[in-house]
């Protein structure tokens, strides 16, 4: 089966760490994706959909801090994109554990939208200023 996102250097925020964190994000959305594709079940797609949201919450706060140790300005705006993302993230993974139909296939659709909007228009931001502050 396909990858359902792939990385490429368009990514790319010029800031080492982040770029590998972003990667993994991509690999667990594509895990989650491949579970659903073959049918895993229900188990499985609790599993990888809890490891995204782990994750999740351990890059943003990875990165929040950088950015509140290096002073980035619009620190307050990408704080508030990140928080309204985890809500959203596990309203979604409450219908699912709920047993609503077509969680999974419609938060998966949702994330890598988000995830590849995120990073391309918000956190491509922060990777010159960061640069400029000496952290690649």
């Amino acid at each position: 089966m396909s990858s359902l996102i792939t990385w490429n250097d368009s990514y790319s925020v010029k800031v080492g760490s982040f770029d590998k964190q972003h990667q993994r994000l991509f690999d667990i959305m594509n895990r989650l994706h491949e579970a659903m594709g073959v049918g895993k079940g229900q188990t499985q797609i609790k599993t990888v959909l809890q490891e995204l949201i782990d994750y999740t919450t351990t890059h943003f706060a990875s990165e929040e801090a950088m950015l509140e140790k290096q002073g980035y300005p619009s620190l307050a705006a990408h704080k508030a994109e990140h928080k309204a993302l985890l809500e959203k993230v596990q309203a979604y993974q409450k219908d699912f554990l709920a047993g609503k139909a077509g969680i999974a296939s419609s938060l998966l659709q949702f994330l890598v939208e988000w995830l590849k909007r995120h990073i391309q228009q918000t956190d491509k931001k922060y990777g010159q200023f960061l640069n400029d502050h000496g952290v690649h």
